[in-house]
């Protein structure tokens, strides 16, 4: 078979999609797009790519592309998505999907219009702990599943001021929709995707608009969120995300579900990015712990779950209806947060 012919666009959160795209044997990275000519150069030179524009339009016009790869500020999802299928690409887009689930839909519509896959890099699926939970919580052993606690909280892991992170305009939120949105994913998936009622959260901004304004910079999204999520099977999820709060830890991340037979926790190790698992569960009037090793032998990456997808034509996951499931999710959350009151979804 005739290698993919992958595009990427946004060299930043991308330069990691080039690195694994590269590393597939039957894709060929063949075009990347950034605003900065020296990501350009320093991520062209690195692959050996030849083809490298400033105007991401232009290298979709220019290149017969199977995959477009997309990781830029947030509100370039959408736009760049629709000229991707417009240009006859499959289109892998970076987390969160759109500003809102408005776009979103605009996304997912066109993706069916055009007959192209599109996949949101929904990346924290992608380790080998949560690939071993998905296929435990499959056979099972969780029961069902009734509670979940997500979250992603940083002491004091501020996104530099002055970027698009903490522009509204520019990126749609603040550590809700950078950090949680990928927890909230997470957890979903365990979860096995019930569907939400209803929301009550709150936000806050309690830290960084005090350092902001110290520093002269422009802040205007939360530094830290929290939300109660009740599904239609009556189970419950709290989230939580912030980029600044007083906890001892300088990143805790993790992600805990109970069911009616056992429970699971996902945790990051040492506060950083490494990850463990622990299943619990009790048989025979005994409690038993079971922490997985190892990596599966499926266990994959997004970049090339997305690919091999294609090529075998089979289903991928991380589907664009999840991601706008996720999507109505967060804008649930951040208007019952404005309204202080609880937002019904769906209706």
């Amino acid at each position: 078979m005739t290698k993919l012919r992958v595009g990427v666009i946004g060299l930043g959160m991308g330069r990691g999609h080039v690195q694994n795209f590269a590393k597939h044997p039957k894709c060929d990275v063949v075009a990347i797009s950034d605003l900065s000519p020296e990501r350009l150069e320093e991520t062209g030179n690195e692959h050996k790519i030849e083809k490298r524009y400033t105007n991401a339009e232009k290298m979709l016009q220019n290149e017969s592309l199977d995959i477009v790869s997309i990781a830029t500020p947030n509100t370039l999802h959408k736009p760049l998505t629709l000229a991707a299928f417009e240009a006859g690409a499959h289109v892998l887009c970076e987390k969160p999907m759109a500003m809102n689930a408005g776009e979103a839909r605009e996304m997912l519509a066109a993706s069916k219009a055009a007959n192209k896959r599109l996949m949101i890099n929904f990346s924290f699926r992608f380790t080998p702990q949560s690939w071993q939970l998905k296929k435990e919580v499959e056979t099972g052993i969780l029961g069902d599943i009734y509670y979940a606690r997500t979250e992603w909280l940083r002491r004091q892991g501020l996104p530099g001021f002055g970027g698009w992170f903490g522009q509204k305009a520019l990126s749609g939120g603040g550590p809700l929709i950078d950090l949680g949105v990928h927890r909230l994913d997470l957890a979903l998936w365990l979860m096995g995707h019930p569907k939400p009622t209803w929301v009550m959260a709150s936000t806050y901004n309690a830290i960084a608009s005090k350092l902001a304004a110290k520093k002269g910079f422009t802040f205007d999204v939360e530094d830290f969120a929290t939300a109660m999520v009740k599904f239609e099977n009556g189970a419950t999820l709290d989230l939580a995300a912030s980029w600044a709060s007083h906890i001892k830890e300088g990143e805790r991340i993790q992600t805990q579900i109970l069911g009616t037979e056992g429970g699971l926790i996902q945790r990051n190790r040492d506060e950083g990015y490494e990850f463990e698992a622990e299943l619990y569960f009790d048989r025979n009037d005994s409690h038993y712990n079971m922490q997985p090793h190892g990596n599966p032998p499926d266990a994959t990456t997004a970049m090339d779950h997305f690919a091999d997808s294609i090529i075998n034509d089979v289903p991928h996951i991380a589907t664009g209806e999840e991601g706008l499931l996720v999507m109505e999710i967060l804008d649930a959350i951040y208007a019952s947060a404005e309204k202080g009151e609880p937002v019904r979804i769906g209706t």
